[in-house]
């Protein structure tokens, strides 16, 4: 770990925190909520072996990046252009992109809008999300879960901040990474709050004292508003990207997910998938992988596992 570079680069009107390590072809690792580059610490390490040069940055709003104060400064327009900065300001033509979670939707998006910059892309957690034209993303999730489906809950600016900030760090990071690590969408009702979820009675394997201390620092620096912020801009997004509505992705795909995963179980997203759907609006998908028993932070569950997907199909091009 201690090999791992360190730099703040400028791009698109932020100062970004880029970690590195490696030499050769690019691969830029996007992550999720509630992360950091951190979530990609042994896929860097694993790549950088290899041959490849990884790069995870913090994006906008996470660790020692730039966070902006206004939901409207975080659609998915901003953040793809925060990386096309970046990769620019390093000199980087093309590059292999790995997400997860929020990572994925951004990555689809990068591919979306610049597919010229994007050798191939391996994509996880988050599947490809067509535009529905007729419902804004947040009204589609409060259909299916209620009000207390945890997308509706963030929606509120300060509210869930106020809520996270009567629990010490570490204990809340603890109760995020093992609530969004199970099959169920979680649901919070408002009268019990983040306060009501219970406390893991120990720490899954893939998760040391250590992690949730690196994760906790960092949060505590740059507080939580910038990650839910993500969530906040979701309908904007949907509205500033309606003329792409209908257009595919036309990148080299691979696609992996835990049979374990929130998303995944999300009603008639394994249909998608497996169905055609997927393929039609990806239709340069060359493998989707089920890993058995795993939820929704593979590449810290399965780090072994995930790294040698990604190396295995980045490595044909």
């Amino acid at each position: 770990m201690e090999m791992i570079e360190h730099t703040t680069v400028p791009t698109n009107g932020i100062n970004m925190h880029v970690a590195s390590i490696g030499t050769g072809p690019v691969v830029l690792f996007v992550h999720g909520f509630p992360e950091l580059w951190y979530s990609w610490r042994h896929q860097l390490l694993y790549l950088s072996s290899r041959g490849y040069r990884a790069i995870a940055p913090d994006l906008r709003g996470y660790g020692d990046t730039d966070a902006p104060p206004s939901a409207t400064s975080y659609t998915m327009f901003h953040i793809v252009g925060d990386l096309v900065g970046l990769v620019d300001k390093l000199g980087i033509e093309q590059v292999f992109l790995v997400g997860h979670d929020w990572g994925a939707v951004v990555a689809w998006y990068f591919c979306m809008l610049r597919p010229d910059r994007v050798k191939a892309l391996v994509n996880t957690s988050v599947a490809f999300l067509p535009r529905n034209p007729a419902r804004k993303p947040v009204d589609g999730f409060r259909a299916l879960f209620g009000d207390d489906h945890y997308i509706c809950r963030f929606q509120e600016p300060g509210e869930v901040e106020e809520e996270f900030a009567q629990i010490d760090t570490a204990k809340l990071m603890k109760k995020l990474l093992t609530m969004f690590n199970t099959p169920k969408a979680p649901c919070i009702p408002k009268n019990t709050g983040f306060k009501g979820i219970p406390d893991p009675s120990a720490l899954p394997s893939w998760l040391s004292e250590e992690d949730i201390n690196y994760y906790a620092t960092k949060f505590n620096q740059k507080g939580f508003t910038g990650g839910l912020n993500y969530y906040r801009s979701f309908d904007l997004t949907w509205e500033l990207s309606a003329p792409w509505t209908r257009v595919q992705i036309k990148v080299p795909v691979k696609f992996i997910v835990g049979d374990l995963d929130l998303v995944y179980n999300i009603p008639g997203t394994k249909e998608y998938i497996h169905n055609g759907g997927f393929k039609k609006d990806v239709p340069l998908l060359q493998e989707v992988v089920v890993m058995e028993g795993v939820a929704h932070f593979l590449n810290q569950e399965k780090p072994e596992e995930v790294s040698e997907h990604i190396y295995d199909f980045i490595n044909k091009f």
